[in-house]
């Protein structure tokens, strides 16, 4: 059975992503300066307009200057005058930081230590061995593009780019293999004055053929390249950014059910963020330890409870095992309590802005603890 896939990916100066690298560097900075600080921080960014809100607990909270944070974060991702869509040292920056609720806070923290999910909801995580880093080969490739957009982009090796920028990539399958890609679209930012046939030329052939692999390139592949036409208005001038708002492309471009909930802004005891995380590294263990050729872990839970409600793997008829072995053997090996997933994940750290573009899951440009392989061996004792 043969079916098209597709998914995309983001560049860090769309005004969605500069929300989220706000957010988590916010959250970096209270973490580092208290690790078991509790944040929730959402940021809206429009024209000349950055709003941060949330709520904090933790010690010295107050040392944390989130508007400089803000404005350093849209000058790292490349915006630095309002002809360029804001300017990060006039922009308006406005806060509305409070507390985090104490019901929410009684609610996760129990008395014997353990904490308690800081709240109700689902997760999912997903691998699969159709590409070397365990991830589905339309979201992979659709990164990569962007990851080499804003590389060339920060390098000055194409002098007209500019931070945004998005791309799709459309795989064919057959018998849930990828056989070929078949379309890629990319739309960027650029300067005023540069020609489409420029573009499109400089596109293809700097950004789009250097990673679609060759032996991948169906023969009648389709390349759109800015198909709207000129794309000199972007980031925040052109669209408001809101944290949260590419889960999609934070995860796993659609080939997985998705719970709902976003990651950036929020501290490890929220479970939308680690219990995600860990779902994930399952997921790539069990792929990784040969087993089965795709998995989907989902984990769920209520707000103020250690235990999860419901813990389901499937393999999606890739492997010997029956979904009620998998899961067995899944909730045997690791503790899915939310303390214990902060601690085996070592979450209590300023990681997270990192995390923020390019996606959360399959990177090979940084080390995040959660793509780690080391329980293989574990998996395979206890199923053989």
């Amino acid at each position: 059975m043969e079916y098209l896939f597709s998914s995309e990916s983001v560049s860090e100066g769309h005004p969605d992503k500069m929300a989220d690298q706000i957010s988590d560097s916010i959250l970096d900075a209270y973490i580092e300066k208290d690790p078991y600080a509790h944040v929730a921080c959402e940021t809206m960014l429009a024209k000349e307009l950055v709003i941060v809100a949330g709520e904090v607990s933790g010690k010295n909270s107050s040392q944390v200057d989130c508007e400089r944070i803000a404005r350093d974060t849209i000058k790292e991702i490349g915006y630095k005058s309002p002809d360029d869509a804001i300017d990060p040292d006039k922009c308006s920056v406005l806060l509305y930081i409070s507390e985090q609720s104490n019901n929410i806070n009684d609610a996760v923290s129990h008395n014997d230590g353990d904490l308690g999910a800081g709240d109700q909801g689902l997760m999912f995580g997903y691998a699969t061995n159709e590409t070397p880093e365990l991830m589905p080969l339309p979201i992979s490739l659709a990164h990569k593009l962007m990851f080499r957009q804003t590389e060339l982009r920060k390098a000055g090796v194409i002098p007209w780019l500019k931070p945004d920028a998005k791309a799709q990539v459309t795989v064919l399958y057959d018998h849930n293999k990828p056989v070929s890609v078949k379309k890629v679209v990319l739309s960027t930012q650029h300067n005023l004055g540069i020609s489409h046939a420029e573009i499109s030329e400089t596109v293809k052939k700097q950004i789009i053929l250097p990673v679609i692999p060759e032996n991948l390139v169906a023969d009648d592949i389709e390349y759109f390249i800015n198909p709207s036409g000129e794309f000199s208005i972007g980031g925040p001038i052109a669209d408001v950014g809101l944290t949260g708002r590419k889960i999609i492309v934070d995860t796993y471009g659609g080939s997985c059910p998705h719970g709902g909930g976003a990651f950036s802004g929020k501290d490890p005891t929220k479970v939308d963020r680690s219990s995600a995380y860990m779902a994930r590294y399952i997921a790539k263990n069990i792929v990784k330890s040969g087993i089965a050729e795709r998995c989907m872990v989902q984990i769920a839970y209520a707000i103020g409870k250690a235990e999860p409600v419901s813990v389901m793997v499937d393999s999606m008829g890739t492997s010997d095992y029956s979904p009620e072995q998998l899961t067995r053997m899944v909730t045997t090996l690791f503790d899915l309590r939310p303390k214990a997933i902060i601690d085996t994940l070592d979450l209590r750290r300023p990681i997270y802005r990192k995390t923020a573009t390019c996606g959360h899951f399959g990177r090979t440009d940084v080390e995040f603890p959660w793509e780690k392989t080391d329980r293989c061996a574990e998996i395979k004792s206890f199923i053989y």
